[in-house]
């Protein structure tokens, strides 16, 4: 099992340096075995808010490690050109020393499309293609694209990557159909368990493993998933529910809108200021105890216990998300307990 870091921060919950867990933490990875860093791209709300362009952050961890990898989780491939896209992560490649990878994503939410409205209704079929534009250009392939007078010019990126192929994943929120598609892709999967459980996660797992070895050109390859889990490990399991409830809790409660609108697919909006606080209350209970029975969230023996479960059904990698708002030092004192946790599981 590989073990990763990923950053989702409420933006609104930061004091001070607002990009000081990332780097340092980012400096931990690299130093302690881990695989990955993971930023994601978020727009327009505090949630997330601290990332919305994980190539100006890529590249920011690419300049004070030297071994990690580093990832987009997720490029929002419809909010982009595809050119843009190549052009960016490549010159994070370079500085890097080829150690890029990402994750492509169609989006969540409609107000995001204020950069591209016009692309919001098919976000799913140009989520295939730009990334396999992308996949060409990364390749040094010319692409046709038509320029500003309306001409088709074949186009190559500078600066060329470094790596001759870029690694890649597709973000599902728990679609079936995203899973199988990933697979078709020959890509991996990057996903969570927000809204789905252990069990409906491991039938999508089959169906992507299916897809990818159905293709005309499948090579072997098993594929790759990587399961984002919202992580703090502490030597009681008492205490650290009792450290993470509030800042847990208040991560949940900021980002309650955009899950339930996420869900309704941009149909129409869900005012929570017009929920009860009882009601909102009780949604955010419902969620913690969820998120601590299932995350690695506590002890080290109970956060074993759920990586194996992870394992029994064809996860590759935990992405722990471990800005959810505890404070900075708290989280950096706490990697070396789930560097322990990675050992562990290394072993076993």
């Amino acid at each position: 099992m590989d073990f990763s870091l990923f950053y989702f921060a409420n933006d609104s919950a930061v004091d001070g340096d607002r990009y000081r867990l990332l780097l340092e933490g980012a400096k931990f990875a690299d130093e302690h075995g881990f695989t990955a860093v993971w930023t994601p791209e978020r727009h327009f709300h505090p949630f997330g808010g601290l990332y919305p362009n994980p190539a100006v952050t890529g590249a920011a961890i690419a300049a004070v490690t030297s071994r990690v990898g580093i990832r987009a989780g997720s490029v929002v491939a419809p909010l982009h050109h595809p050119l843009r896209i190549a052009e960016e992560w490549s010159v994070v490649d370079n500085i890097s020393g080829g150690r890029v990878g990402v994750s492509f994503a169609s989006g969540w939410h409609a107000d995001d499309y204020a950069l591209r409205p016009e692309n919001y209704a098919d976000r799913r079929r140009l989520l295939g293609e730009h990334l396999e534009d992308v996949r060409r250009l990364w390749r040094g392939e010319a692409v046709p694209f038509a320029n500003g007078v309306g001409q088709t010019n074949d186009v190559k990126v500078f600066p060329p990557p470094v790596q001759p192929e870029l690694p890649v994943w597709v973000t599902s929120a728990g679609g079936v159909e995203t899973f199988r598609a990933a697979g078709r892709h020959g890509a991996g999967v990057l996903t969570h368990l927000l809204d789905q459980d252990i069990d409906g996660l491991a039938g999508k797992l089959t169906e992507y493993r299916k897809a990818l070895a159905d293709r005309p050109d499948a090579d072997g390859w098993p594929g790759h998933v990587a399961l984002m889990i919202h992580t703090y490990l502490h030597e009681d399991e008492d205490a650290a529910r009792e450290l993470v409830r509030q800042p847990l809790s208040d991560y949940m409660r900021s980002s309650l809108h955009l899950l339930l609108n996420a869900q309704l697919d941009g149909r129409r909006k869900v005012d929570v200021s017009k929920l009860s606080d009882e009601d909102t209350q009780f949604m955010v209970d419902m969620a913690f105890d969820r998120y601590f029975d299932f995350g690695l969230l506590g002890s080290v023996a109970k956060a074993a216990a759920a990586v194996e479960r992870f394992r029994s059904i064809g996860v590759d990698e935990v992405a722990c998300l471990i800005d959810f708002g505890l404070p900075t030092d708290a989280v950096l004192s706490s990697l070396s307990t789930l560097d322990e946790l990675r050992r562990l599981a290394a072993r076993s």
